[in-house]
């Protein structure tokens, strides 16, 4: 770039920095957008056009380390960004660039591997503060930078662990440098008119269970109230970021849904979760944290970079399956085995393009669907690749490993992926070819989906009966109850019938049940069976009765 940066008058705060306003596009992601396409233009000049066609879609820029500050070999720093977004500014149309602030110590306290580079000490902190905060909040104070609209997203799945995971010493650890650390980062960022701060809220399959949603609330109530200027110093919440959790299930409109006299969120893939999407996750947020004592006007951002589940194995209706657990899966766009399953998961697709109040979701207050994580960009390595970046192997990221937060079942990650934040080039065909909506190659008319069906959020559900799962940060969850097995009794016969009922009382490696079998005939029953089905992966390895 040349010339002379000059300053420019301070704009307003504004409720909603989307709004009316363009997203900067990161050049650097550009490029390997461009890259891609003419690598796959031979063989697949369709897909190479989808390609191009997102080529200048926008997305966030991340500081996950000091190192990125300045920049590194992942790229250049945020100065050029920041310099780079002045020169696509037009005019007095406003311009918004997403920085992701993400260097806590002990970051990533219930991981497999982290790839923080602070340690949760004393010394850890102030290097947060001097060298990392302290350091972006000058470069975004600067005058040239007065007239970007500069959002920012607080510490993913930071305050979220300290809601689900605080039986991890690491996280017990990490806890009071989490809070300290993220109120630092808000007193110092809100205190520069242009800046908009929106703190990482997870994702429905983390904090959607009501006990989760509650602690998560009170955390972020806590969190704060310890800031200079209180709830004013959060601008709003942001959902999803670098997750594939749906915006909405559309064959799965309402989680009360009996099937076979058990309400659908009681299946495995849900276990007895209201939330199957973002589109509840934040309308129910947004009532809890409103009556907690947030302003009104607080609100929400979803990424929607890889959450489309399109391609040829999206369901086009419900199932018409009788077993709860089938229906479900039958039914779900969400193709994951669990709703765990977090890095590089197969399948998944692009979704929602960014934009500004997205229509259709009153009640989740939206200012807007943004592209957090860069489409393309790794969750992490598929096997352990040395490096001299501190980037750690999580078997997470193994699509070989058997993992107990997934209920003993594969991970269903990508093979051959390479270390989190490089390019993963069959991860972003994969992408492309799966976005829902489905991206327009050049030339081709834009198709219009089946609108998908806005579900009624329940922001006050009633507790459950079951036991709440405690979930994983990376960032989803992992529940501790053991999937209820489902009874498949065998057709009596004629003249013959049953009820069956059953209770369980379940924990980590196993569950005991009473059953109960009636018979609400007329006729006696002999030689009749009572099977249950697990889900795959699962078995039966010690039995007592």
């Amino acid at each position: 770039m040349s010339g002379t940066l000059t300053a420019s008058s301070a704009e307003a705060h504004v409720d909603n920095p989307f709004a009316g306003a363009v997203q900067y596009v990161n050049p650097e992601w550009t490029a390997k957008v461009e890259a891609e396409a003419a690598a796959v233009a031979a063989d697949d000049p369709t897909l190479a056009a989808r390609m191009l066609a997102i080529k200048d879609e926008p997305t966030a820029v991340w500081m996950d380390r000091i190192g990125a500050i300045g920049g590194n070999v992942d790229g250049p720093g945020l100065k050029f960004h920041l310099d780079e977004a002045l020169e696509q500014k037009q005019g007095s149309t406003p311009l918004v660039i997403n920085v992701v602030i993400y260097d806590l110590p002990g970051r990533d306290c219930f991981a497999l591997a982290s790839n923080g580079e602070l340690p949760a000490t004393p010394e850890g902190m102030n290097r947060y503060k001097t060298e990392y905060i302290d350091v972006i909040a000058d470069l975004l104070d600067e005058p040239e930078y007065a007239d970007l609209r500069i959002v920012t997203t607080i510490e993913p799945d930071s305050l979220p662990n300290l809601t689900t995971n605080m039986s991890e010493p690491k996280c017990q650890e990490s806890a009071p440098y989490y809070k300290e650390g993220v109120a630092y980062a808000l007193d110092k960022l809100h205190a520069i008119p242009n800046v908009y701060t929106y703190v990482d809220a997870a994702h429905s399959g983390w904090l959607g269970w009501p006990d989760n949603a509650a602690g998560s609330v009170q955390t972020f109530v806590e969190v704060a109230q310890s800031t200079e200027d209180g709830f004013a110093s959060i601008d709003g919440f942001v959902t999803n970021t670098a997750n594939t959790t749906p915006l909405v299930e559309p064959n799965l409109p309402d989680p009360s849904l009996n099937i076979n006299g058990m309400p659908i969120r009681s299946s495995s893939f849900y276990e007895w979760n209201f939330n199957f999407g973002e589109i509840d996750w934040t309308a129910d947020l947004y009532s809890r944290l409103v009556a907690a004592g947030f302003p009104s006007s607080i609100g929400m951002l979803v990424d929607t970079s890889r959450n489309g589940w399109g391609g040829p194995d999206r369901p086009a209706g419900p199932s018409s399956a009788t077993n709860i657990d089938t229906y479900v899966d039958e039914s779900r766009i969400d193709r994951r085995i669990h709703r765990g399953a977090w890095c590089n998961p197969a399948g998944a697709g692009i979704g929602e393009r960014p934009q500004a109040n997205p229509a259709g979701y009153a009640d989740s207050h939206l200012d807007a669907f943004v592209w957090v994580k860069p489409p393309g960009e790794s969750d992490g390595s598929s096997s352990e690749i040395p490096n001299d970046e501190g980037k750690g192997f999580d078997r997470m990221c193994d699509p070989t490993f058997v993992s107990p937060k997934l209920e003993n079942q594969l991970t269903g990650a990508l093979p051959g992926a390479p270390v989190s934040g490089k390019w993963f080039s069959a991860q972003f065909q994969e992408l492309v070819a799966n976005a829902y909506p489905v991206i327009p190659a050049t030339g081709e008319p834009d198709p219009t989906p089946d609108p998908d069906p806005e579900p009624t959020p329940d922001p006050e559900p009633t507790p459950d009966p079951e036991p709440t799962p405690d979930p994983d940060p990376e960032p989803t969850p992992d529940p501790d109850p053991t999937d209820e097995p489902t009874d498949e009794p065998t057709d009596p016969a004629p003249g013959a019938t049953c009820d069956v009922a059953y209770t369980t009382n379940d924990w980590n490696t196993g569950f005991t049940a009473s059953v109960t079998i009636t018979n609400t005939g007329t006729t006696a029953l002999t030689g009749w069976n009572l099977a249950f089905q697990f889900p795959a992966g699962q078995q039966i390895t010690q039995a007592w009765s």
